[in-house]
């Protein structure tokens, strides 16, 4: 297991033909005003430009790329970034999806208290002409989470530190299967009511 950075947030991202949103995801990254992070995205063997964009962005040394041989899914391309990873707390961003400016400081406060190892918070669900809120739960327990997955992936952060890292398995809802395995061992997650996050809805995106 590689030795973590205390305080260094390590941000996951993989991406698979995302030219036409990668832009705005690696931003809002860039945007943060929490400036200690690291953004390992993984291209999942893209066929359009993504890889061009994502390399132009490559003079900040906070940001990673990691090139798949082939198409292997977005479990997989998760897992190559966990794999890498260095930080003391991992979160995750897909390619299309994007932050708000506060995300980390806010969430960071919260984790950095002591009083819980895992945050998650509220975002919007959008599409070209549609935006929806979808307001999260002030606290998620294990028992909460085994009914339905009441934390967005691209909300969710935790303190791998103390709790490991967490591998997803290519089953479909890898997602989900993750932050059951994460609260059963952290007890519970605080939710954050604000929005911190953007959730792009679209048939061809990796999440679908």
């Amino acid at each position: 297991m590689r030795t973590k950075s205390k305080g260094l947030v390590s941000i996951v991202m993989p991406c698979f033909n995302s030219e036409l949103t990668i832009k705005q995801a690696i931003n809002s990254v860039i945007k943060q005003d929490y400036i200690n992070w690291e953004l390992i995205i993984v291209d999942d063997f893209s066929t359009d430009n993504s890889v061009s964009i994502i390399k132009s962005y490559l003079n900040d040394r906070r940001i990673k790329l990691i090139r798949s041989e082939n198409n292997a899914g977005v479990a997989e391309a998760r897992n190559k970034a966990l794999r890498e990873s260095i930080g003391e707390f991992i979160c995750f961003l897909d390619a299309d999806d994007f932050w708000i400016s506060n995300k980390l400081t806010l969430q960071l406060s919260i984790l950095n208290s002591g009083i819980c190892d895992c945050v998650h918070s509220s975002y919007y669900r959008f599409s070209e002409n549609h935006i929806k809120l979808r307001k999260c739960r002030a606290i998620v327990s294990y028992k909460d989470i085994q009914k339905n997955n009441f934390i967005g992936n691209l909300t969710g952060m935790y303190n791998c530190e103390r709790l490991g890292v967490f591998y997803q398995k290519d089953i479909g809802h890898e997602d989900y299967l993750m932050w059951l395995e994460i609260i059963n061992k952290s007890r519970f997650s605080i939710g954050i009511l604000e929005p911190l996050a953007f959730y792009r809805m679209q048939q061809n995106s990796l999440s679908s």
